[in-house]
């Protein structure tokens, strides 16, 4: 396990074997890299493999947002296959959804959002309890996956 992720728990067939991927971690500076790996295993295994890159650069961004600005530093990444595409999920224990920033020039924070406005078919933050929420984003594949 790399020094940099701690995965807390995972349930990589808590729904279906060939749909769904679970883990709980506390990311730091350097897990976006083994988190990018699961995602591209999964989605290659899923024959979305044309989603991998993007998928790669969502979850990137939004693990980015939880070491920044969740206090406990936890989440759950899943994976879900769909008929259309994939839908990815982060859960954290930070009520405050995210805004979109407005960076100036070369500034190198604030793009994260926008950044999934544009290469993503669609995304949005909800609050899932009180001191909870999720932020999602969905790529359509353009070849069925057969999945739910």
């Amino acid at each position: 396990m790399n020094a940099e992720v701690h995965v807390l728990d995972y349930e990589p067939h808590m729904v279906a074997p060939s749909h769904y991927y679970r883990t709980r971690l506390r990311p730091g500076g350097h897990s976006a890299r083994h988190v990018r790996r699961i995602v591209r295993a999964y989605v290659t295994a899923w024959g979305m493999a044309p989603l991998t890159e993007i998928a790669e650069l969502g979850v990137t961004e939004l693990l980015a947002n939880v070491v920044k600005h969740v206090p406990d530093g936890t989440c759950t990444v899943i994976l879900r296959r769909r008929a259309h595409g994939l839908r990815v999920e982060v859960h954290d224990s930070d009520p405050a959804l995210p805004r979109p920033g407005d960076p100036e020039g070369l500034a190198e924070q604030g793009r994260g959002l926008a950044l999934l406005d544009a290469l993503t078919d669609a995304w949005d933050a909800e609050r899932t309890g009180p001191a909870t929420k999720m932020v999602w984003f969905e790529l359509v594949s353009r070849t069925p996956a057969g999945g739910p």
